[in-house]
C-alpha cells in the first residue's frame, strides 16, 4: 500500500519539461481574460510572499532580492520600493534588446513589490535554525508555484525573464548560461551593496528550477484529471 502511494505521489511530482498550455492562458500579452488575470494576480502575489519568506528566514535571499536589499540599504527605501525601482531599471534594458512588454510585465513590477513588502511587514523574522530552514524552503516552494502560475497566464514575462530571453535571442548564447551569468552578476552586486547572502540563497539557486518544473507538471496533470 505504501509503495503504491509513493509511486502515485512521485508521478504527480514528476517535473514537466515544457510550459503547458492551460485553459486560462490569454490569447495575447495585452488581452487579459478574467481567468488569466486572476491566475496572474495570484501568481505574482504568491511570488512576493515567497520572496518575503526567504527574507524573513534570515538565511539569505534570492539574487534579485539581494540586489534590492543592498539598494534599499544605501537609499533608505523600504524593500518593496527598492524592488519596484530595480524592476523598472531592468525594464529599461529591454529597449536595446527590442523586447516587447505585456500586461503581465507591468503587473509583475507592481504586484510583486507590494506583496513582498506586505509579507516582510507581517511575517516575523526567524532566529531558530529549523524555523529558518522551513521558511527558506517554503519560500522556494511558493516562488516555484507562483512562477508556474504567472508564466502560464500568457500575459508577458517579468522584467528579469524578459532580460534573459532578450539577451538569448540577440546573442544566441544558451539560455541557461545567460540566466546563470545574470544571476551571478546580480548576486555579486547585491552582496557588495550589503544584501543578505547565505544558505537561503544557495537553497534558492539549487531548488528553484525543479520547483517551477514540478509545479508545471502538477498543473498539467490537474488539467487532465
Amino acid at each position: 500500500m505504501f509503495r503504491t502511494l509513493f509511486v502515485k505521489i512521485a508521478r504527480w511530482l514528476r517535473p514537466h519539461r515544457t510550459i503547458p498550455h492551460l485553459p486560462w492562458r490569454a490569447q495575447g500579452r495585452w488581452k487579459p481574460t478574467t481567468p488569466s488575470f486572476a491566475i496572474l494576480l495570484l501568481g505574482l502575489s504568491l511570488f512576493g510572499l515567497g520572496e518575503a519568506l526567504l527574507v524573513q528566514s534570515a538565511l539569505g535571499n534570492s539574487p534579485w532580492v539581494v540586489l534590492a536589499q543592498g539598494f534599499s540599504i544605501h537609499t533608505g527605501m523600504n524593500l518593496g520600493w527598492a524592488t519596484f525601482v530595480t524592476s523598472c531599471a531592468v525594464l529599461l534594458l529591454w529597449i536595446p534588446l527590442k523586447e516587447r512588454p505585456g500586461f503581465g510585465t507591468l503587473m509583475n513590477i507592481i504586484v510583486i513589490a507590494i506583496a513582498l513588502q506586505i509579507g516582510v511587514n507581517l511575517i516575523p523574522l526567524q532566529n531558530l535554525f529549523l524555523a529558518q530552514i522551513l521558511f527558506a524552503l517554503l519560500g522556494v516552494l511558493c516562488v516555484g508555484v507562483a512562477s508556474s502560475l504567472y508564466i502560464s497566464s500568457g500575459l508577458g514575462p517579468g522584467p528579469r525573464d524578459g532580460l534573459m530571453t532578450g539577451i538569448h535571442n540577440r546573442t544566441g548564447i544558451r539560455i541557461g548560461r545567460v540566466r546563470l551569468t545574470i544571476e551571478a552578476m546580480v548576486l555579486l552586486c547585491g552582496a557588495a551593496l550589503g544584501g543578505k547572502v547565505g544558505l537561503g540563497t544557495a537553497l534558492f539557486a539549487l531548488l528553484i528550477g525543479q520547483s517551477v518544473a514540478i509545479a508545471f507538471g502538477i498543473l498539467a496533470r490537474l488539467r487532465h484529471t
